[in-house]
């Protein structure tokens, strides 16, 4: 066999199957074909004359020779990707792909406005853009299923990521319009408006389960939703309140006149959302999706909430920062 042979999207389409274990999966993000995924990995194998996956399971695994060649192939990828990012630092209008997730809550007012800038400055790149919870545009950054993301910043590190926060986003009490109660009778559970949770599953939902057990708040567990929208229209239906943060109640734009924020009594916390990458991106495309982010968060997000609440200016802010490495992010 002659190494000329062996092609590189053959390379890069067997290291994410053998990390996700689905050619389903594979071939939903990259938008291809099962069947065109599935010739890839067998043309590999064929020029190899190696099986290296187990093409009898679900999800897949890696044969003992898949796995001594997929850390060669992770090694080789990692060096080309970073003669990449060198021959392109400077010169945006050579990038070529950019596998992009957002959080859901920049999905209506970030995202179509950011396609366009991105779209302008890169007029060769092809764009893939996923909207996803925030625990799974990490999953799929550590996976390598995309190349740059906005997320909530997680309690444990995540290494091997480069982080750029962009927005300090605080906890509020959300309540019905109509309600009397005050956030600490609310905190207290002494009202009939039930608490609503966030899912447990969602890192919104763990921080603030976090917050009210240092706080040594305990509320009765009877309503747990991981959207963001049926809990801000319970909230305007007058059906309970939730801690939220103005970044969720922006998303929820045809309740606002429902609803009111209040600020958290006594020691507030807020929730960070970055721009994570992986390593090997481009950087000069890293720095122009958070300067694009920034202005577009400024404008569309923070600024008219805080024209409608004042109280937030010196919580809810824009966060003017670098690159913060793996280890914290």
């Amino acid at each position: 066999m002659q190494r000329s042979a062996l092609r590189l999207i053959w390379l890069e389409i067997f290291e994410r199957v053998a990390q996700s274990g689905s050619v389903q999966t594979v071939a939903t993000d990259i938008g291809l074909s099962v069947s065109t995924v599935s010739h890839h990995i067998l043309s590999l194998e064929q020029a190899l004359s190696i099986s290296l996956l187990d093409h009898t399971r679900r999800p897949m695994v890696l044969t003992p020779a898949g796995t001594v060649f997929l850390r060669s192939v992770e090694e080789a990828l990692r060096l080309i990707r970073g003669a990449e990012s060198e021959m392109i630092s400077g010169d945006l209008s050579q990038a070529r792909d950019l596998r992009l997730g957002l959080v859901e809550d920049f999905d209506s007012e970030i995202a179509p406005e950011l396609a366009q800038q991105l779209a302008t400055a890169m007029p060769k790149c092809t764009f893939r853009h996923f909207t996803r919870p925030s625990h799974e545009i990490l999953e799929m950054l550590r996976n390598q299923r995309i190349d740059a993301g906005v997320a909530t910043r997680p309690p444990q590190d995540v290494p091997g990521l480069l982080e750029y926060p962009l927005l300090r986003d605080p906890f509020v009490l959300a309540c019905p319009r109509a309600s009397t109660a005050t956030p600490e009778t609310l905190l207290a559970g002494k009202t009939s408006l039930p608490f609503l949770r966030y899912s447990q599953n969602q890192i919104i939902g763990v921080q603030i389960e976090a917050q009210l057990r240092r706080s040594r708040v305990s509320l009765a567990n009877r309503f747990e939703l991981e959207s963001n929208q049926s809990i801000m229209g319970m909230v305007a239906a007058g059906s309970g309140w939730a801690i939220t943060t103005p970044t969720s109640y922006v998303r929820a734009k045809r309740f606002h006149d429902k609803v009111t924020l209040h600020p958290f009594p006594g020691k507030g916390f807020s929730r960070t959302l970055s721009l994570f990458t992986t390593e090997s991106y481009v950087q000069p495309v890293a720095e122009l999706i958070l300067s694009s982010l920034q202005q577009l968060i400024a404008r569309q997000v923070v600024a008219p909430v805080i024209q409608r609440m004042p109280w937030l200016e010196s919580t809810f802010q824009v966060v003017e920062s670098s690159a913060v490495s793996g280890q914290q992010s």
